[in-house]
């Protein structure tokens, strides 16, 4: 049997969004020929809100070593916060002994906490094995170059020269990539041309029914945010907001506020509830979607609340809500990982996507919703919503295509990982 050693900084119980492809799939690599360790910070050093239920869906003989990491307390003094600059130097003593110890025929570096796959030239180069890269998100990116600097994120100016030096240093010798999107690739591919002959695979984030289940056996323990007799239809958004995400959420409320004004039928009951909006510490986050209720007057049927709320949690609010509303960002190359979870839910669901992102693509390929293109005609998204809520009143059935939707699902994906994995030791 193969041995991967993974590189994902955020592990359970941190509920991170960028250690889920890993989580997902370590029930599955054994049996596909792969035995993964992995190497993780440990949870002390994480600021992301924690969930122990989390540690449920991990098998129990997987091998996890942790590395330590600089306070955070400390180094943001120096404007370095970011776990993977607090812990690259624990991670690189760390490993090398791993490296010295043992044989692994490959590195995989599954983050967006990018700065750490800098070592992977470095092992590559010392100890003589592979690695790839999971790109999950953009790493350089010039999206927000054109962005006001109110809409730009925090520290990015020193963010962006960062992550344009630190780039090249680990896309030079890289053996592998994967990633959400195709649209991401293309783009290293242009700036590496060594890429072109690289393997690369288009991989999204897959559909894991064992959470669904841990869920539903402790769902005594999940406190909801809102109240859930409050004699309202609750529709339900979890995942976080931002800039991009303005277009998509006035969108909806813009035509919600018609249906309002005509007194349209099935309109007044409804509450939206989006939840875990920011990635701020509890209780500091910054509201940036519920200024557009505002602005359109509809404060008595729209709440943000902007705290992340656990996993398990954000599952149980899908399973409890009356209908599930996703959102999506202006930006096309923007890959909703949280799509999967919407789907399992068997919810009625209403999405307001870029027509070019793969999530669109998968809602309609598996018939999982009702899609409103982000580019949409007040006229088409409001006929679009009020058919949507209309089923939302009778709570029709949806009519997902189940066969369609199998090849969404973590072991399936976790194959697909494999694959590429097999490739790469083939030809090295």
């Amino acid at each position: 049997m193969k041995k991967v050693l993974i590189i994902s900084p955020y592990f359970p119980p941190s509920n991170a969004a960028d250690m889920q492809r890993v989580r997902m799939s370590l029930p599955y690599f054994k049996e596909y020929g792969w035995e993964p360790e992995l190497v993780v910070a440990e949870e002390i050093y994480s600021d992301m809100i924690k969930d122990s239920l989390l540690l449920d869906s991990i098998p129990k003989d997987i091998q996890v070593h942790q590395v330590k990491a600089f306070s955070k307390k400390w180094t943001s003094k120096f404007g370095l916060g970011s776990i993977a600059l607090r812990s690259l130097f624990f991670y690189r003593k760390k490993v090398n002994e791993l490296l010295r110890d043992k044989h692994f025929d490959l590195i995989y570096f599954s983050t967006t906490q990018f700065p750490v796959c800098i070592l992977g030239p470095f092992w590559k180069k010392k100890f003589g094995i592979p690695y790839v890269i999971d790109i999950q998100d953009q790493w350089h990116s010039e999206y927000y170059q054109d962005k006001p600097k109110s809409e730009r994120p925090k520290k990015y100016w020193f963010s962006y020269r960062l992550n344009k030096y630190l780039e090249p240093i680990a896309m030079r010798n890289v053996d592998g990539l994967i990633s959400v999107s195709e649209a991401y690739i293309n783009t290293l591919k242009t700036r590496y041309p060594k890429l072109v002959n690289k393997p690369c695979s288009t991989i999204t984030f897959g559909a894991h029914q064992l959470d669904f289940n841990i869920a539903k056996q402790n769902s005594s323990l999940s406190e909801s945010v809102y109240n859930r007799d409050n004699g309202k239809i609750n529709l339900v958004y979890i995942g976080r907001g931002g800039f991009d995400m303005q277009q998509s959420v006035s969108l909806l409320l813009k035509v919600f506020k018609k249906g309002i004004d005509q007194n349209a039928d099935g309109f007044k009951n409804i509450h939206f509830h989006f939840i875990g909006t920011s990635y701020a510490p509890k209780g500091s986050g910054i509201p940036t979607l519920m200024p557009i209720a505002k602005n359109l007057g509809l404060t008595d049927y729209v709440t943000e609340y902007t705290d992340r709320i656990g996993y398990y949690q954000s599952i149980d609010h899908l399973l409890h809500a009356d209908g599930l509303i996703v959102l999506g960002s202006n930006d096309p190359d923007y890959t909703a990982s949280k799509l999967y979870p919407y789907i399992l839910a068997k919810k009625n669901l209403l999405a307001i996507l870029h027509l070019k992102s793969s999530a669109a693509q998968i809602l309609e390929e598996c018939n999982a919703g009702l899609l409103i293109p982000l580019d949409s005609d007040a006229d088409r998204a409001f006929d679009a919503l009020k058919s949507y809520l209309n089923k939302v009143k009778l709570k029709v059935t949806p009519s997902t295509k189940w066969q369609e939707f199998e090849k969404y699902r973590s072991d399936y994906l976790t194959k697909k990982q494999v694959n590429l994995f097999n490739s790469i030791i083939s030809t090295n």
